[in-house]
């Protein structure tokens, strides 16, 4: 006998071998234990749930003349007739193909006949959204009405498109996707009986790859264990076959893009294409992997869990610390315009490398989502220069501790920037310049004129605020800090605490800073966001 493909094999034959569909063989089961049967079904869902399997096993079901629990027992001679396709009583009919006024008409004509054997005649209508205007009109009497001994079961992927007074005459059924670890445990147990050599991080590949369908599933088996017959299905394998690569790449990609590093992110797509990716392909479980890295984000673990194992779900709890979520749904909306886009180009590999180039430096575009992108990326270097800052005024002190002359001076130069004294107290202290610092007078001096370097231990917005601010010295230990803009006014006056201590370190001596707003003539000064990100010599805006 010629060979079987394995979805053809491994067809479910009783309800007890349909995976993933629980709700419908349970309801399906209880109808015929307790013989009430109805005379229009309709099943709906995505390719490879089962659908037309279920349909076939209900149609013996009905007929068996050995029921066991609401299963076919599939050894009388009704079960067997319908198994090997013979039997009068089950009728399939394709609608793409005949979806015609004239096909539906001898429909109606036949079911005046009783069936020879058996108890009912069961029409299975495959793909039923293909029928035109005029044949659903002539189904519905028929669909309505038919005789006692006449089963209907419709079954579509996009029901949608069946007119409502068809689905009010029906039972209708929906046929859920089947989840990654039903499918990866229906192939275990067909490739064992098999004799199939495979692994199960293998198998569990090929079943995310089957997207809730588990004929797609079967067939990629099919397909992988053709390329390597006689050997042991390994998961390098798999993926050589599917064009596909390693979850790695994705996440070094991701991060890549994070960083704006546009070199790397095309050395990774360089390799993956070199090592038999899939340009496509690689386009799909990249805006996969973003997806899953969104709903990680957004606290729904069980969602992205459905498609990666545990270790794979760790790595995606990481890269979400990277982005924000605007950022995640700007690039998921360009990856998912490039998909579009390269069923169309005839240079797949450059559109894709374009696009990465894209994600990497958001400058290119000027939408809504690029521009909030670019602000995330700017608050990271603005805080990272702040950082950068404050170690290195570590550094400046460290130095000075040690080109001191004796251990007195090191003890006296550390004391100066860690203890505050009292207003009006003298000290031995000297300042940056090398003068000595004898009064509070001498602090505020010193604060003031080394006001902009003075904060290096202030926060990142604190820093950028700075440079809107001017100090003038004020009575004894005061200055009054002017603020050239309400932004800035506001921040400072609500952080006035943190930036008197920070002030009063500095100087040695204790500060009492005022918060003062000048408004100049003619209005405000208007916000610059620009300016905001611009430290002193320093341009950290991307020209990319």
């Amino acid at each position: 006998m010629a060979y079987q493909a394995l979805y053809r094999k491994w067809r479910p034959a009783s309800f007890d071998d349909v995976k993933g569909q629980d709700h419908i063989v349970t309801a399906l089961r209880n109808q015929i234990r307790m013989n009430r049967i109805g005379h229009a079904y309709l099943f709906c869902g995505t390719r490879g749930t089962g659908k037309t399997s279920v349909a076939k096993i209900f149609a013996k079901a009905v007929n068996c003349q050995h029921p066991v629990d609401g299963s076919p027992c599939n050894e009388c001679d009704m079960c067997r007739a319908v198994n090997e396709q013979r039997s009068m009583n089950v009728i399939e009919i394709d609608a793409a193909s005949n979806n015609g006024v004239d096909n539906i008409r001898e429909i109606r004509d036949e079911v005046a006949f009783s069936p020879a054997e058996g108890r009912y005649k069961v029409y299975i209508i495959d793909e039923v959204h293909m029928l035109s205007k005029g044949a659903f009109n002539a189904l519905l009497k028929t669909l309505e009405e038919p005789p006692e001994y006449v089963i209907f079961i419709l079954a579509t992927t996009e029901p949608f498109r069946i007119p409502v007074t068809i689905l009010s005459r029906c039972q209708r059924y929906d046929f859920h996707r089947i989840t990654v670890r039903v499918i990866t445990d229906r192939l275990r147990e067909l490739a064992d009986a098999e004799g199939i050599q495979a692994q199960d991080q293998a198998l569990e590949y090929i079943a995310r790859m089957g997207d809730g369908s588990m004929r797609d599933a079967l067939s990629l088996l099919d397909q992988c264990v053709s390329f390597y017959i006689g050997q042991e299905l390994t998961y390098e394998n798999v993926l050589k076959v599917l064009g596909a690569v390693d979850m790695s790449v994705f996440s070094t990609v991701f991060r890549c893009i994070a960083e704006g590093d546009a070199a790397r992110a095309l050395d990774e797509l360089d390799g993956a294409i070199a090592g038999g990716g899939d340009v496509i392909q690689f386009t799909r479980d990249l805006t996969m992997y973003f997806r899953n890295v969104l709903m990680v984000q957004c606290g729904d673990d069980d969602l992205a869990a459905a498609y990666v194992s545990a270790g794979q779900l760790a790595a995606l709890r990481d890269d979400s610390q990277l982005v924000d979520t605007q950022s995640l749904m700007r690039c998921i909306r360009v990856l998912s315009e490039l998909e579009e886009k390269l069923r169309l180009s005839t240079q797949k590999r450059v559109t894709l490398e374009v696009a990465l180039v894209k994600l990497c430096r958001p400058a290119m575009e000027t939408d809504i989502s690029s521009l909030l992108q670019r602000i995330g990326m700017l608050e990271k270097k603005v805080a990272a220069l702040g950082s950068a800052a404050a170690q290195g005024r570590l550094v400046v002190q460290s130095a000075e501790v040690s080109g001191a002359s004796s251990s007195e001076e090191r003890a006296e130069i550390k004391a100066s920037g860690q203890q505050k004294r009292p207003a009006g107290q003298k000290t031995e202290d000297r300042d940056p310049e090398g003068n000595e610092a004898g009064s509070t007078a001498d602090g505020v001096r010193r604060l003031i004129d080394n006001w902009y370097s003075a904060f290096g231990d202030a926060s990142a917005p604190a820093q950028v605020t700075l440079r809107k601010t001017h100090p003038q010295a004020g009575e004894g230990s005061q200055i009054t800090v002017i603020c050239d803009d309400d932004m800035t006014y506001k921040y400072w006056n609500k952080h006035l605490q943190e930036l008197d201590r920070i002030a009063g370190d500095f100087a040695g001596t204790e500060i009492d800073l005022k918060i003062k707003q000048e408004m100049p003539q003619g209005g405000g000064p208007e916000f610059d966001p620009v300016d905001l990100f611009n430290t002193d010599g320093v341009d950290i805006v991307d020209e990319d």
